[in-house]
């Protein structure tokens, strides 16, 4: 049916990668690129005999010219973008020029800046549309089936939604003393940022990790969850009518938690350039070069996630509330793609979001984010591609624990 540029070779690109060639009636031909040559390879060699045909290239992500030159020799119909959110206007950019279909998992967000917004992916819209092509933004798992859930649930369950909170669960162990299960780099810069939730049309903000809950997560079971930002509450604050609050909430343990206040203490958590020894170095960057390649912790992962949203609104007239959530075993995406759960959990709605637009389903010019398309043709791909999802009409209330 289709080509895929699939820029990037982490641990979400392997699965993304595994799972365009679990579909090869959609996903004819691919290309792996990144600025590791090696870990592309890798990835090929370790997929085996496959219908699908792969390729792998060098890239810069930074440089606009040379993704338009790849983009150009390799001919595809869409863009997979699971670089880091730093370069999604420079793929976005690239895009454009050659007319490309393009999917992230992330919204941008500037290197200098540890900030989560919208507004300059946004801002394309019209330029995208122009161009007769579509931008899916943030079609991972949290942004992405979050947006979908909400989404699905305002179709079929609610007349108005009122309320949302989203569970961000990992009970995984992967056996380090500190490890983080994505780039170390964005999940520090997500966590140490102050909170905010979104109630009666306005942004409340929130010290760093200073609102805590301890929620029952099924097949899991308690654990302390603490309110953080996450982009998918900004574009579901305008997309889900009649909204009165959303908030987002993640685990961490106290071990997790202790060595990010040791490295918050020490300075190694900034962002901002030191020199040592006459160069430049960013705190962070170096922290990130020491720290456990998240695409390596698949092996050592045991466990399980559980990723949900809990709803609550009106249908005819009578209160409801609703619960949808998945339960990923690490062990299992292991076994079947060589990742650990956090990395499939985002890759998997990754090839998702591609598949739906390769094959027009959610193909509409423009810039869009995954709760402003029909939901139902995403909720069945979860179930066949791996993230089953699970309802509860009587859950328990985070403000009820």
């Amino acid at each position: 049916m289709g080509k895929a540029l699939i820029i990037g070779a982490g641990g979400v690109a392997n699965v993304v990668i595994h799972k365009c060639c679990q579909n090869p009636e959609v996903f004819e031909e691919i290309c792996i690129a990144s600025r590791t040559v090696e870990k592309c390879e890798a990835i090929k060699n370790k997929l085996g005999e496959c219908a699908t045909k792969v390729h792998t290239a060098y890239v810069d992500a930074d440089n606009t010219e040379m993704v338009i030159d790849l983009i150009k020799s390799f001919g595809p119909d869409i863009v997979i973008n699971v670089a880091l959110p730093y370069q999604d206007l420079t793929i976005m950019d690239a895009c454009l020029a050659t007319g490309v279909h393009y999917v992230d998992t992330a919204n941008y967000e500037p290197p200098d800046t540890p900030k989560f917004e919208y507004k300059w992916q946004w801002a394309y819209r019209e330029k995208f549309e122009k161009a007769g092509i579509t931008a899916l933004l943030g079609s991972g798992f949290d942004p992405g089936v979050t947006g979908v859930f909400c989404a699905y649930a305002q179709k079929h369950y609610f007349d108005e939604i009122h309320y949302i909170d989203i569970l961000d669960a990992n009970a995984g162990d992967h056996g380090y003393p500190f490890a983080t299960n994505f780039n170390p780099e964005i999940n520090i810069r997500e966590i140490t940022a102050k909170g905010r939730y979104f109630e009666n049309g306005q942004w409340v903000e929130t010290d760093p990790l200073s609102v805590k809950e301890v929620y029952d997560f099924p097949e899991i079971g308690p654990k302390d969850m603490y309110l953080l930002y996450h982009e998918e509450l900004e574009s579901l604050a305008v997309n889900i009518k009649g909204i009165k609050r959303i908030r987002f909430w993640m685990t961490f343990s106290q071990n997790y938690l202790n060595h990010l206040r040791v490295l918050q203490n020490v300075g190694m958590t900034s962002i901002e350039p030191i020199m040592y020894e006459g160069h430049e170095v960013i705190p962070l960057q170096f922290l990130k070069a020491v720290l456990p390649d998240p695409a390596s912790l698949g092996p050592r992962t045991k466990g399980k996630t559980n990723i949900g949203c809990i709803i609550q609104g009106v249908k005819d007239g009578k209160p409801r509330t609703y619960y949808v959530y998945n339960v990923c075993v690490h062990e299992e995406c292991y076994a079947e793609v060589g990742s650990q759960a956090i990395s499939y959990t985002t890759g998997v709605p990754a090839m998702i979001g591609a598949m739906l637009i390769l094959k027009g389903i959610w193909k509409k010019p423009g810039v869009y984010n995954v709760e402003e398309f029909n939901p139902d043709p995403f909720m069945e791909a979860l179930n066949k591609y791996g993230l089953p999802w699970k309802e509860d009409f009587s859950p328990t209330l985070v403000d009820e624990v």
